[in-house]
């Protein structure tokens, strides 16, 4: 095993866009927090949430080495550049980092149990993800939804134990939007999660009644992200314009799903455009706390 090989099996780009939610959490609770301590809770929390998530994408590849040989052979596992072996070795050490992270974080800055809490939760939803819920299907793409939007809960509560109500807002928002990506990618992977048994809402209901509720998603993250603009975040002005641009996205995608019939490409296309759209909104976040 290369030390490339090691960190690409991070999914170091899904890492750090994860931990942007961890970054917009402590902004928008900033408040009266102590310069050094609001710092020390960037840097331990960014590593906390890296190696927590990085540790799921490792136990992840683990458990699909079988689905990812059909869907997705370039991958570290499959292409044989890490053994099983290796991986789990992996696995173990970057949970103790961000674990260690967490604990370090809340001794040093004397913050309670509530940060390692949610931190050990993390860890244990990407397991519980691993093991059963990628094979349950619908249950699985809550919990990957969860996974990733669960830094913003995080990041809040590293600076205060009283949440602001658009921190949810915000969780809310991007769980839906991932919950819309994730049912579309089982559309655009149902031949290998036939293979596999995977029972995801496009084997069980078929693509068509699928896309209908990726909709339904896209739009409950619509109402969420419109709902922040009136609630008290920092900076309105500078969240209204990356907010229209990601409504824009979002709202492209909508019509991309609603077209009669898809072919593996096109899904593709829309989980990019719903990742983009991901990332449009998480941008807006961290304008809105600037």
């Amino acid at each position: 095993m290369k030390i490339k090989d090691a960190f690409e099996i991070l999914r170091p780009i899904n890492c750090l866009m994860g931990s942007l939610t961890v970054i917009i959490g402590l902004l928008n609770t900033r408040t009266g927090i102590l310069p050094q301590k609001f710092v020390l809770n960037i840097i331990l929390g960014i590593i906390a949430y890296i190696f927590i998530a990085g540790s799921g994408m490792v136990i992840n590849d683990i458990y699909d080495i079988e689905i990812d040989r059909i869907n997705r052979p370039q991958r570290p596992i499959p292409r044989g550049s890490i053994t099983i072996g290796q991986a789990q070795f992996l696995f173990i050490i970057y949970l103790t980092v961000g674990l260690i992270a967490s604990v370090f974080n809340s001794a040093l800055n004397i913050l309670g149990i509530s940060n390692i809490i949610i931190a050990v939760i993390f860890g244990l939803i990407g397991w519980v993800y691993a093991k059963w819920g990628k094979r349950s299907g619908f249950l699985g793409n809550i919990i990957v939804s969860i996974s990733f939007s669960i830094g913003l809960i995080y990041g809040a509560v590293l600076n205060s134990s009283i949440i602001p109500i658009y921190i949810y807002f915000f969780f809310f928002t991007s769980f839906f939007l991932l919950l819309s990506r994730e049912v579309i990618k089982g559309c655009e992977d149902i031949e290998g999660d036939k293979l596999q048994g995977v029972k995801t809402l496009a084997i069980r209901i078929g693509i068509k009644k699928s896309k209908y509720f990726s909709t339904i998603f896209a739009i409950m993250a619509i109402f969420f992200f419109i709902l922040t603009y009136f609630t008290p975040i920092i900076n309105p002005y500078y969240f209204l314009f990356p907010m229209i641009i990601g409504l824009t996205d979002v709202g492209y995608v909508i019509i991309l799903m609603l077209k009669k019939d898809q072919k593996k490409e096109e899904f593709k296309r829309i989980s990019l455009f719903l990742k983009i759209g991901c990332f449009l909104g998480l941008i807006a976040f961290l304008f809105a706390s600037i």
